[in-house]
């Protein structure tokens, strides 16, 4: 029988917060969005307090100033490499491994254990995981990937399983299908959720029992995969290695209102350049680059919209060259006397960067400006994103988005590495008081 494992990180962002930070341990913490404007991640005991994931970030902002919770700002910087060393501690447990998202991942068991032998192993790679990343883990265990997410579910709720949780071989499994709502299954989103709910079923195990045909005609061939893996069939293989992107869009509201074209440039320039990276990162090019800008439609001032679209003359990732597109692009569509909230770009028609079709009228990026795109994506993948940018993107960037409660790059700025001191009393020889942070 095969066997696949889903490992997921527990409250990732908040368990982040929490490594570098044992006094949150215990306490209740959230995590707020872009400009800290809605709560993106609870602990268990924000839960219990009543807040809402994606509550507004003033619903709780007097619990906050009396000091009954703690909250943060979103720290992608930390969050990336923190979710990098929890994939690089759980690859060696497992011949093949998907990573689903920045905290998720299936690995696959293939055929090497029992089910008493795999639960318990699945206990080594969670204590092993806590111990070298400081981020606790719930692991399920099942035949198909469905079930391996859904036992993930169950691992994680109930405390009596020690974070893991096994559902193949479970004697009881049809009464846990039963206790599961249909909404709960991954791949299963609303739109499928009201017609099932139409049409009688529930619950997983009412997915489970549902006829082939009938699915295969509402929900295509996707959805009767789905019904398979929940009968104990795997359908779903692993993404090794997923495929490329068809589409990019790199984009950010901005702190503040902004009405000069330069201050939308210089944010322009910034989203171009990331979205550069993630087109070379996959060794692809983009044929269509889309600008776009906006005003903030919650607000009770003068609103406007707009969006332009240019098929470049060759399919380029070259960062230079995209960045004076995007410009000449929101130039079009600018329009002076509004306050704007958003801009960005989108990339599509994206195709290998060897399957580019050339132009002899067009001279295409030579060795050294290819040279200097890996140059600058090696840097800032070993220090940082935005170690080295273009001036386009200014100096100042009043524009950035809003983040008053960001804790520091623990891990990928020198400058904000924790520092731990040793306290000058001792109790003895072998005991040292620490002071965390200093």
């Amino acid at each position: 029988m095969s066997l696949f494992a889903l490992v997921d990180c527990n409250n990732f962002y908040v368990s982040c917060e929490r490594v570098f930070n044992p006094g949150l341990r215990g306490k209740p913490v959230v995590v707020l969005s872009n400009n800290d404007g809605n709560v993106v991640a609870r602990s268990n005991e924000a839960k219990a307090m009543g807040i809402r994931f994606g509550a507004p970030a003033f619903e709780c902002r007097e619990l906050v100033k009396e000091g009954a919770v703690a909250a943060f700002s979103s720290n992608y910087a930390l969050y990336g490499d923190m979710s990098r060393r929890v994939m690089d501690t759980i690859s060696p447990f497992a011949p093949d491994m998907e990573i689903y998202s920045i905290d998720e991942a299936f690995l696959s068991l293939g055929r090497l254990f029992s089910v008493p032998d795999v639960t318990e192993y699945a206990h080594q790679m969670r204590e092993t995981v806590l111990q070298w990343t400081g981020i606790p883990t719930s692991i399920g265990i099942g035949p198909t990937k469905t079930l391996a997410k859904l036992a993930s579910r169950l691992a994680k709720r109930s405390s009596g399983h020690r974070g893991v949780f096994t559902i193949a071989g479970y004697p009881g499994r049809e009464r846990l299908l039963k206790s599961v709502k249909v909404e709960d299954i991954w791949g299963v989103g609303m739109q499928y959720t009201r017609l099932l709910n139409l049409n009688g079923i529930f619950t997983a195990l009412d997915l489970r029992d549902a006829p082939d045909r009938w699915i295969r005609k509402h929900m295509t061939v996707m959805g009767l995969r789905t019904v398979w893996e929940l009968r104990g069939h795997s359908c779903i293989p692993l993404e090794e290695a997923p495929p490329p992107k068809k589409g990019i869009v790199s984009s950010r509201s901005f702190g503040r209102p902004v009405e000069r074209l330069s201050e939308l440039g210089e944010a322009l320039a910034a989203y171009v350049s990331r979205a550069a990276q993630k087109l070379r990162a996959q060794r692809s090019v983009a044929l269509f680059i889309t600008v776009f800008l906006g005003t903030n439609p919650f607000k009770d001032e003068p609103q406007y919209h707009n969006s332009i679209t240019l098929r470049v003359p060759l399919p380029t990732s070259y960062t230079a060259e995209l960045i004076r597109h995007a410009h000449r692009l929101l130039a079009k569509i600018y329009r002076p006397g509004f306050r704007y909230k958003k801009t960005g770009v989108f990339f599509s028609e994206i195709i290998p960067e060897d399957q580019a079709q050339l132009n002899l009228f067009r001279e295409t990026p030579g060795e050294k400006q290819q040279l200097l795109m890996k140059t600058v994506d090696r840097i800032n993948d070993r220090w940082g994103t935005g170690t080295v940018v273009y001036a386009a993107e200014g100096i100042r960037k009043e524009w950035r988005m809003r983040q008053l409660k960001l804790s520091p790059r623990f891990t990928t700025r020198w400058e904000e590495i924790p520092i731990v001191r040793a306290s000058a009393r001792q109790k003895d020889a072998h005991q040292t008081e620490f002071e965390w942070p200093p």
